[in-house]
């Protein structure tokens, strides 16, 4: 993928900030969403607190992805900035990442309670269970939380020996859900598939307490048919 100017970049954040509203994933000024840009070291990222219809590209933080500094941007950065910074420095393959209070992924959050993979519209999304991360300790809250926070993120998924792009979502216990994507409008995109098959899965425990996961070679197969080098879902060649 090309990469963008600081202006892009300003501009495909805010459109992942907008598109975290119009799906309805987000309340008051809850939650952010970033995109990086490696190459010039950077990420950019909603400053914290600021209601989403105040947005605008010149508001937009940028931040050094070596140190956290903020280094253009008279706002500060979102809070959740250093969760952001530590995904961004394990995971190279990730151009975004979002952070949100959904209603049905924090419900399972606060469950402490992974997404079980019940039919092919998680499937689509992710390969497997969504995790939950383990409590957080009263040290690493009392430390560098949002840092520790991107700690325990790394740690649940490391639990499930997938990269990445195969799992592009963890639940926080007792917080939410985080995202990633090559780039903030995708990771926006699994941000709102997150809350749908989070959604559809309460559901479907509602009506059958006793629903099992799909079978593992289905799982496969449609995540594969979207995801990865012999994916066949869609169009080729812009056409």
């Amino acid at each position: 993928m090309a990469s963008l100017s600081l202006a892009e970049l300003r501009e495909e954040v805010l459109r992942a900030n907008q598109a975290l509203v119009r799906a309805g994933l987000v309340t008051l000024s809850f939650g952010n969403a970033s995109g990086v840009d490696r190459d010039a070291g950077v990420l950019v990222i909603k400053p914290s607190g600021v209601p989403y219809d105040e947005l605008r590209p010149e508001s937009l933080v940028v931040v050094s992805l070596e140190d956290g500094r903020a280094v253009e941007g008279q706002l500060s950065p979102s809070s959740d900035t250093p969760t952001h910074l530590v995904l961004y420095r394990r995971f190279p393959e990730i151009g975004g990442v979002v952070h949100t209070h959904s209603p049905a992924a924090t419900a399972w959050a606060q469950a402490g309670r992974s997404i079980p993979p019940l039919g092919t519209t998680h499937a689509d999304h992710f390969l497997g269970p969504v995790p939950v991360t383990r409590q957080m300790t009263s040290s690493e809250v009392a430390g560098e939380y949002e840092a520790e926070t991107g700690a325990v993120i790394i740690e649940a998924l490391g639990r499930l020996g997938l990269s990445a792009t195969e799992m592009p979502a963890v639940l926080v216990t007792s917080h939410g859900p985080f995202t990633w994507g090559r780039d903030a409008s995708e990771a926006a995109d699994n941000a709102t598939a997150l809350e749908a098959v989070a959604a559809m899965a309460a559901q479907t425990l509602a009506l059958n307490p006793n629903a099992e996961p799909m079978a593992d070679y289905l799982l496969e197969r449609h995540f594969r048919r979207k995801h990865g080098p012999n994916a066949y879902y869609g169009q080729r060649g812009g056409g």
